[in-house]
Order: C-alpha cells, then sequence, then structure tokens
C-alpha cells in the first residue's frame, strides 16, 4: 500500500535538500535563476518529479533545464546522503508552467473587465423593446 504522508514528506525533504544544492551552486554557466516549486513522489517512493521555475528569457529556461537534467546525477547522489531511504529515488526535472498559465489568466481576467465595461456601456442607454411594464394586466370590463 502507498503511504501518502511519507511520500509528502520525502518529497518535502527532497525539495529542500535540492534548493539547497542549489544555493550552493553547480559548476554550470548555464544554470539561470532556478527555483524549486514542488516535488511528488510515486507511491513506491521510487521516482521523484520536481517542478522548477526559472526566471528569465526562454532561452535561459532551456539553458537552465539543460543543466539540471545534466546535474541530475550529482543531485540524486546528494539526495541519496541526506535522506533516511532503502532506496534513492531518481529525479525528474520538470519545467512548471506556473508563471505561463498566471500570466494566462491574468489575460483572461482583463478580457473580461473590458467586455464588462462596453456591456455597461451599451446598457446606459438602453431602452426596453417592449412597453415599460411587461406584465400582462388582466382586461377590464370597460374595454370589451
Amino acid at each position: 500500500m502507498a503511504d501518502h504522508g511519507r511520500a509528502a514528506k520525502l518529497g518535502d525533504s527532497i525539495k529542500e535538500i535540492v534548493a539547497k544544492r542549489l544555493e550552493k551552486g553547480l559548476r554550470d554557466p548555464r544554470l539561470g535563476f532556478v527555483t524549486i516549486t514542488d516535488v511528488r513522489m510515486t507511491g513506491d517512493l521510487q521516482h521523484a518529479s520536481i517542478f522548477f521555475t526559472v526566471y528569465g528569457t526562454e532561452q535561459e529556461r532551456e539553458d537552465s533545464a539543460a543543466a539540471l537534467k545534466a546535474a541530475t546525477g550529482l543531485l540524486r547522489t546528494e539526495v541519496g546522503r541526506n535522506i533516511h531511504a532503502r532506496l534513492t529515488p531518481t529525479l525528474e526535472f520538470i519545467p512548471d508552467a506556473i508563471p505561463e498559465n498566471a500570466a494566462h489568466v491574468a489575460d483572461l481576467l482583463a478580457q473580461a473587465r473590458e467586455r464588462d465595461t462596453a456591456a455597461r456601456a451599451l446598457a446606459e442607454g438602453a431602452q426596453y423593446a417592449g412597453e415599460a411594464d411587461p406584465y400582462v394586466k388582466p382586461r377590464e370590463a370597460d374595454e370589451e
């Protein structure tokens, strides 16, 4: 059975270990300003997916991803030394889409605000299409 609590604790430990190691620095000049955002472990604790973001341009993101891929063995060794588990999990670095998703949501919210403003402007001078009181009133006996 998978122990999700233990997987979460191990993931937090791996996140801290990798972040500290990246803070010390790697000898790879391609590595930019990397932030580890999340670590997800498989149920059997054999594989860790490490999500990261990079502050900078698209080229700096690609270079940092390549540097992390090249340093996977070094980082796995560091993780193995600092965790108390029978086996050291494999590491996989995945670029996190949080900044792109946040920018997309911000754009959608701006579009919604523009549409709301346009709808409000149209509604200001609008009049009813029919009578002012659209409800059906009973006929009075005088009209017949």
